[in-house]
């Protein structure tokens, strides 16, 4: 503690309460001594960890995001691990596709987990991330279901216009329909919820607040982009379209204030794809979709293996996308409290 007892005082005075001190009998005060450089470096009070990984807003933002990430990652491996005893080394068929069910779900788990962990250590709410509880699978996931399954179909009448795709017949029949419905629509529902928190929710949110958030926005779409080059027969083309999509969702966060909007639309365009349509989702043709398509043409058109997403028609739905949801939803919401 620091300042004047009264056994500092000159013991042949009288103690005058309401002198100044510039009155004649007033104790001159004594200046505080500055912390030498060598006072601060020594000062048990801020050690050499708590300097290289905190700063005056708590925890350093880098190691907030590497510590995030390195998380999703060990705790989705060790989920997948834990799993790993259910799936056969060389499983196909359906089995096949619950492991890669299973494999979704422990990354959404990685990704969810790790974002509750640091909320609790930064004493955070996790709606903050973007995806509130109240707005679970409520209207804005409705309202982005509907979104995404009208602008893919609007992408493949384009491709259909063109002359390089045609629908195709039934390829399912019977109660299989249904069956490979759901189970597509819940799989894209996972893989929407991973991918739009991943890179637009605890990352979007920490960075955006030293960043700005169309800084962080376009880092974050560039890296959705490049992990799509990840999949086999994945190209440039269909990287860069993922990336564009990608800062599509940012804009829908930013006006929506919330994620919902891009996990229905995301879900539902990747459900529209796969089941509903039956072409290549970024480079992957799954079993199980509704309809038998035929594709032909120039690549530059039809997105050749890698699907519609590497199309240049693409890059016409995306600006349409962009001004249509522009002048829909016109106030930025991001960052306001969320409402049902």
């Amino acid at each position: 503690m620091s300042g004047h007892t009264v056994a500092s005082l000159p013991m042949n005075q009288p103690v005058d309460p309401l002198a100044s001190p510039t009155h004649p009998g007033a104790p001159e005060p004594t200046a505080p001594e500055s912390p030498s450089p060598e006072d601060h470096v020594l000062s048990p009070q801020e050690s050499l960890p708590e300097r290289i990984f905190t700063d005056s807003k708590g925890v350093r933002l880098g190691w907030r995001i590497l510590l995030y990430f390195s998380l999703v990652f060990a705790i989705a491996r060790l989920l997948g691990w834990l799993g790993s005893s259910f799936f056969p080394d060389s499983a196909g068929g359906v089995v096949h596709l619950w492991q890669e069910f299973y494999g979704e779900a422990a990354s959404l788990a990685g990704a969810l987990i790790a974002a509750l962990i640091l909320a609790r250590i930064e004493q955070r709410p996790f709606d903050r991330y973007g995806l509130p509880g109240a707005q679970a699978f409520g209207r804005w996931f409705w309202i982005g279901a509907v979104w995404g399954l009208v602008w893919i179909s609007a992408l493949l009448l384009l491709l259909h216009g063109a002359h390089v795709y045609d629908f195709g017949r039934l390829a399912l029949h019977g109660e299989r329909i249904w069956k490979f419905a759901f189970f597509w629509g819940t799989y894209f529902v996972i893989v929407a919820l991973f991918e739009e928190f991943l890179f637009r929710g605890y990352f979007q949110s920490v960075l955006a607040e030293r960043a700005g958030f169309w800084s962080t926005a376009i880092l974050g779409s560039i890296m959705f982009g490049a992990v799509h080059l990840g999949n086999k027969g994945e190209g440039i083309i269909g990287a860069l379209g993922a990336a564009l999509i990608g800062l599509f969702f940012c804009l829908t966060l930013r006006r929506t204030g919330t994620l919902w909007f891009a996990v229905g639309f995301h879900a539902a365009w990747d459900w529209g794809e796969t089941f509903l349509y039956g072409v290549p989702d970024s480079a992957t043709t799954e079993p199980g979709h509704l309809l038998s398509p035929s594709i032909h043409g120039n690549r530059w058109l039809t997105g050749g293996s890698v699907g519609p997403e590497a199309s240049v028609l693409l890059l016409v739905i995306l600006v349409a996308m962009w001004l249509a949801f522009d002048r829909s939803y016109r106030v930025a919401r991001y960052g306001l409290t969320p409402s049902a």
